[in-house]
């Protein structure tokens, strides 16, 4: 029982002693409020050291991500009294830099109207919603109500719907719309994820929502009345799973004046290496309308490992796209090897547009500020392994039209023998991960082996770019147009590098390890 729920309860039994009762009531809420912000340890096993994770308890899907007078807020799905999945709150931090985080008290608690689902948060400078009352610009949250007790009940479909709420202190403190829901539904038992974005060509909000297989769009002048707009992709790309955590951005193709919209989705199931993964498509919006520029079978992935879900980008950050994922998935989110919390983030990354391999791709790249963590530099070698603390970044090229191996690459290790490798694959032009040695996997029977990704550029140069914490790799392959994302759980960091080949003559042109510092 969390302490908020013990306020409930110790209500009606001190309705004869006020006085005390209200000092009672003030106290509890007062620690439930400021536990979350108070600092954990950072120190626990596969505890992450420069990944965004919570201080205790579960966490999944990033909400709310906003950028305001120098803060990037994060809220997510959070809940504050168990490791595994239960009544969601929105968690809440919030960072300068997208790396040094503050941890703040919880924003939204459930209410009589559901628990509190994945959404979104924007400034509206304007005052549509004109709720502004004071020096602040309205800080306007929108996001999923989830009536569990609707949903138990198994008669009707419509217990998810929208909600509102709103901030006027740079979201320190929130309030619930008066007339929430704000969005009802209509009996669809997948209706959820709100994420909303200014139009400035019709000068509309727009909401982009997950409804089953499929996104639906709506418009509002205000934030507070919504009409339906139109709908797109029941039959197109993935549906291995639900869709669910929308996102549009629209974004300026690189080289180009040209501009195309990117509409992100991510699926429950059906990743291109088993479960949950995101994908996206590239085309034209007009405010209503979203049309694909590719066939309806083709399939874009945002990211090809395991690990990286619900991702969606800040707003108010203008032309630069910043997007953040979930780093887990959920074939086995609930169940792996970390006791007192559950989950990290991805490390933020910038999105560009390009216009590349065949069509329009996403391509992601480490956002800058981590060359800040940077410490001591290393130059890789075949023959001898550098020893480290096991935070690094490492930035690798390979020359193939004068290397006769044909699998290389990089590989991790500690005094357990346990292995991680990244690397690529000449024969079968692919990038991938095998984390099949890499420590305990015996959790869950869907926490596979390896995680593979194919090659879109045909250039001779191989690039690497890898990112490597207590807990997880990233791995961002020529430049970004492939990304590779996996947890995995050693017995202790993974401290020793050594570069691999199958053959000799590895034409090596970079292989540079910096060691990184702890963001906690």
């Amino acid at each position: 029982m969390s302490l908020q729920q013990k306020v409930y309860l110790i209500t009606p039994i001190a309705q004869n002693r006020h006085f005390m009762s209200r000092i009672i009531i003030a106290l509890l809420l007062f620690i439930s409020s400021t536990a979350v912000a108070q600092k954990p340890s950072y120190k626990e096993q596969h505890r992450p050291q420069y990944h965004f994770s919570p201080p205790s308890k579960w966490m999944n899907d990033p909400n709310g991500m906003v950028f305001y007078k120098g803060e990037y807020h994060l809220f997510y799905q959070y809940y504050p009294d168990s490791t595994v999945w239960g009544p969601m709150h929105w968690g809440h931090a919030v960072s300068k830099d997208m790396l040094h985080w503050q941890h703040l008290p919880i924003a939204l608690y459930p209410d009589s109207l559901g628990l509190i689902f994945s959404g979104s948060v924007v400034v509206d400078k304007n005052n549509t919603s004109g709720l502004k009352k004071g020096a602040e610009q309205p800080l306007v949250a929108l996001y999923t109500y989830h009536d569990l007790k609707k949903e138990k009940a198994g008669k009707e479909m419509d217990f998810q719907y929208q909600g509102m709420a709103y901030s006027l202190d740079k979201g320190r403190n929130w309030t619930k719309y008066a007339g929430n829901p704000v969005i009802k539904n209509n009996g669809v038992k997948d209706f959820r994820d709100p994420k909303v974005i200014w139009h400035e060509a019709s000068k509309h909000w727009v909401m982009v929502l997950a409804v089953a297989d499929r996104i639906d769009f709506y418009r509002s002048e205000n934030l507070k009345e919504w009409s339906f707009s139109s709908s797109f992709g029941k039959d197109e790309g993935s549906h291995g799973g639900v869709w669910e955590c929308p996102d549009l951005v629209e974004m300026t193709v690189e080289g180009t004046n040209n501009k195309k919209w990117v509409l992100i989705v991510s699926i429950g199931n059906g990743g291109p290496n088993g479960g949950s993964a995101t994908q996206y498509f590239t085309g034209d919006f007009d405010g209503r309308n979203f049309v694909n520029s590719n066939s309806k079978e083709t399939m874009h992935w945002l990211d090809h490992g395991p690990d990286n879900y619900a991702g969606v980008t800040w707003s108010n950050t203008g032309n630069q796209k910043l997007f953040l994922g979930w780093m887990s998935n959920w074939n086995y989110a609930q169940v792996v090897p970390t006791r007192s919390w559950r989950s990290a983030m991805t490390i933020p990354r910038t999105l560009y547009l390009k216009n590349a391999a065949g069509g329009y791709r996403l391509y992601s790249k480490p956002v800058r500020n981590l060359e800040t963590l940077r410490q001591q530099q290393h130059t890789l070698s075949v023959t001898k392994p550098t020893l480290t603390n096991g935070l690094n970044e490492l930035i690798l090229s390979f020359d193939l039209s004068r290397a006769a191996a044909t699998d290389f690459g990089i590989s991790f290790t500690n005094e357990e023998n346990e292995l991680l490798k990244v690397g690529f694959n000449k024969e079968q032009n692919q990038f991938y991960i095998d984390r099949s040695k890499a420590g305990d996997n015996s959790f869950s029977k869907l926490f596979t082996g390896s995680a593979v990704a194919p090659r879109l550029l045909s250039s001779n140069i191989v690039k690497l770019h890898v990112f490597i914490d207590h807990s997880s790799i990233e791995v961002f392959g020529d430049d970004g147009s492939v990304v590779l994302t996996s947890l995995f759980f050693p017995k202790q960091p993974l401290k020793s590098v050594q570069l691999f080949s199958d053959k000799e003559g590895l034409s090596l042109q970079q292989a540079v390890l910096y060691q990184l510092k702890s963001t906690w």
